[in-house]
C-alpha cells in the first residue's frame, strides 16, 4: 500500500477564514520501506495577500512568518493557487496515477488529518479536481487509543509517548509532524491490529 502522510500549518483553525501557512506530504510505500529520511518529501510555504489569524496560531509559527516575509527567492514558496498543481506534480512523479476524471486520488494520513486538514485543503484552488483525498483516511490515534481509560482520543504527544518516542514533543513543522506520523504506522504493518486480535485469542485458547 502508498500513502501520503499530510500535515498543515495554518493561521487558524477556521478553514473558511483562516489560510494555510504550510504544507508537507511524504510517500510512503509499505511494502518497501525507507528510512524516514530518505522518503519522496514535498514541502511547500504559502504566501498570502494578506493573512488572517488567531494570535496563539501565528505565534506557533513565528518561524513561517519569518521565512514568508525573506525576500530572497525560495523554491520552496508559492501561492495558494499554486499549492495543489504543485503537489500534483510531486505525486504524479512518485507514481501516483490520475483517475478517469485526471484527478489524483491518494490515500491520506495525518493527526487528526479527516476534522482539520481536509477542511482546509476543500479550500484550495483545484481540490476535487486536481487533487483529492480518498475517504478512508488514517489517524495514528485510534492506533494508540487507551479503550478502557481514555476519553477521547490521544494527542499527537501522547501517542508519541505510548510509541516509546525518545523525544514525545510535536515539531509543530509540517514536514517533521507528517515524518512522525509514518513512524507511528509503521508498527503495525507486520502485524496489524486486526491479527493481534486474532493472536490474543489464539493464546487464551477456546472459551
Amino acid at each position: 500500500m502508498r500513502y501520503i502522510s499530510l500535515d498543515l500549518e495554518t493561521s487558524g483553525s477556521n478553514p473558511q477564514r483562516h489560510q494555510i501557512l504550510e504544507l508537507a506530504a511524504v510517500v510512503e510505500d509499505t511494502k518497501q520501506l525507507r528510512p524516514l529520511a530518505e522518503l519522496p518529501a514535498f514541502r511547500r510555504v504559502v504566501r498570502h495577500p494578506e493573512l488572517v489569524g488567531t494570535a496563539g496560531a501565528l505565534a506557533l509559527n513565528a518561524g513561517l512568518l519569518q521565512e514568508l516575509a525573506r525576500k530572497e527567492p525560495n523554491p520552496e514558496l508559492c501561492t495558494p493557487t499554486e499549492l495543489l498543481p504543485q503537489l500534483r506534480d510531486f505525486l504524479l512523479a512518485q507514481g501516483f496515477k490520475a483517475d478517469k476524471k485526471d484527478c489524483v486520488a491518494v490515500t491520506m494520513a495525518g493527526k487528526n488529518i479527516a476534522v482539520f486538514d481536509l477542511g482546509f485543503l476543500r479550500e484550495l484552488p483545484g481540490y476535487g479536481t486536481l487533487v483529492r483525498a480518498e475517504p478512508a483516511m488514517l489517524d495514528p490515534a485510534a492506533f494508540y487509543l487507551n479503550w478502557r481509560k481514555d476519553s477521547r482520543l490521544p494527542t499527537m504527544q501522547i501517542c508519541k509517548a505510548r510509541a516509546g518516542f525518545e523525544d514525545d514533543t510535536v515539531a509543530h513543522q509540517a514536514l517533521a509532524d507528517a515524518l512522525d506520523v509514518v513512524q507511528l504506522l509503521r508498527p503495525f504493518y507486520e502485524l496489524p491490529v486486526y491479527k493481534q486480535g486474532q493472536a490474543a485469542h489464539k493464546q487464551q485458547g477456546p472459551a
